[in-house]
């Protein structure tokens, strides 16, 4: 049922080398009324693998091309040497080159509706299962899967649905309890405020009062066209939709960038300096100015973003991150199963007001994808917080992370813990190591390893009770 077209070796940077293979997995794995199959692209590294019993790394890929996980993923590729492992990035189902129909994979639900996180999981055991029985010395292998983020969400999921096929799991970032009454959707929007307001409280009241001056000076047609100019926009704004884009686009900007407020220079969402947060925030200093004013000022602290390399001719809000994270594939993961409520109320974040209206939010994934949002659906998949039964689990979070609101941040139990890096931005934890990485996130990349070789050594020692 496999494979195995082997591309040329990638080296996509100087440290990371990979083969590409292609697998033909099934599109459903849950029925037999659907028995189309499509290819599927993994990446494979077996430098420092030992195949006399060397575990099998595997990262479970998430909302985009694998070759960015890949790339952004330096843990895994730090301790290979350490661990003898095989590592092995899967790509996530209708990402990246992985689309099961084509330019057809997203035109209606009967080409999209097999875009879930259930089916995406049974696609890693196929993989898995294929190579443990297909490489020489894999056979008995034990598996450790990570992930970062949705990655996160499915390294844990992998481990509490299949602990039969993978020992243990490092769920970094992963928001697991973003999800309806788990997680009160204004606590998001108050860590990335946070976040601002730590580099200055004067930076955070500029982005809080620049949604009212945005409003006020795009009312007129000479407004936008101000606007367009002053923010050398790629197309001018002429409408009140484009208006709303603009918004929509700085909502992202500010998210992302508490996301990646790393402790040195990093390129995971957009090109971006050390602590970029505190970078922007240099720009932003008087809120009291005027509404064009304080929207100039505002520009010197977004072109921080989009263009901290300069090589940008003009902004594009339609491009909220690197070109190779997929909003299309997310959206209707989000319109379906991965219904995650956001609110704002403008005072204790620094963002436009806006409710969570389950209703209408359904309205418009109807509109868009042809689904309705099932908001109950990853708690009853997966058990939301009711995961007491689950084992050899790392859940870690940086407190600098909004999505950490949505973590675990408590030991379930002892073998299914929470690591806290205070410091920390999005799954810094699995980033490569850095000279400018505060202790707290070297120490937890050590407990992460120690808990990697417990479960490495328990499952070698249930092997041999099952052979005497």
């Amino acid at each position: 049922m496999v494979v195995v077209t082997l591309s040329s070796l990638l080296s996509t940077c100087d440290a990371y080398k990979y083969k590409t293979y292609f697998y033909q997995q099934k599109v459903d794995h849950f029925s037999f009324a659907n028995q189309d199959n499509f290819i599927q692209r993994y990446l494979i590294s077996d430098e420092h693998w030992d195949r006399r019993g060397g575990p099998i790394f595997f990262y479970a890929g998430n909302e985009g091309d694998i070759t960015l996980f890949a790339e952004n993923t330096g843990f895994v590729w730090d301790i290979a040497p350490e661990f003898n492992a095989l590592v092995v990035f899967g790509e996530h189902r209708y990402y990246g080159v992985s689309l099961p129909y084509g330019n057809k994979s997203f035109s209606e639900p009967k080409y999209s509706g097999y875009l879930t996180s259930e089916q995406a999981l049974a696609d890693y055991v196929d993989i898995l299962t294929y190579l443990k029985s297909a490489i020489r010395g894999a056979q008995k292998s034990p598996v450790i899967t990570f992930g970062g983020s949705y990655g996160g969400m499915l390294a844990a999921w992998f481990r509490i649905k299949y602990p039969h096929v993978v020992q243990g799991a490092i769920a970094a970032s992963a928001p697991i309890l973003q999800f309806t009454d788990l997680t009160p959707c204004d606590k998001f929007g108050q860590v990335v405020t946070a976040d601002f307001a730590s580099a200055s409280s004067e930076c955070a009241e500029v982005i809080r009062k620049s949604w009212a001056a945005i409003n006020s000076v795009t009312s007129s047609v000479e407004g936008k066209a101000w606007l367009s100019n002053a923010w050398k926009l790629c197309q001018p704004m002429r409408t009140e939709e484009d208006v709303k884009t603009l918004k929509d686009y700085l909502t992202n900007v500010w998210t992302n960038l508490a996301m990646a407020d790393y402790p040195y220079p990093a390129n995971f969402l957009a090109p971006l300096p050390a602590n970029p947060v505190k970078v922007v925030c240099s720009q932003l200093t008087a809120s009291g100015h005027p509404p064009k004013t304080l929207l100039e000022e505002l520009f010197a602290g977004l072109t921080v973003y989009f263009n901290f390399t300069g090589q940008a001719k003009c902004l594009n809000p339609d491009q909220q991150a690197d070109v190779r994270l997929d909003d299309k594939g997310w959206d209707f993961q989000a319109c379906t199963e991965m219904v995650m409520p956001f609110c704002y109320d403008g005072k204790q974040d620094l963002f436009e007001p806006a409710p969570w209206d389950l209703q209408q939010y359904a309205k418009e994934c109807n509109r868009k994808f042809g689904v309705q949002p099932r908001p109950f659906m990853a708690q009853y998949m997966y058990g939301g917080k009711l995961i007491n039964a689950a084992s050899n689990i790392v859940f870690s979070n940086g407190l600098l992370d909004p999505w950490s609101t949505g973590g675990v941040m408590w030991n379930v139990s002892s073998s299914v813990v929470s690591v806290i890096i205070p410091e920390g931005a999005h799954h810094l934890d699995l980033r490569g190591a850095d000279p400018a990485d505060p202790p707290s996130v070297l120490k937890a990349r050590r407990l992460e390893k120690a808990f990697i070789t417990s479960w490495i050594r328990s499952y070698w020692e249930e092997q041999q009770q099952q052979q005497e």
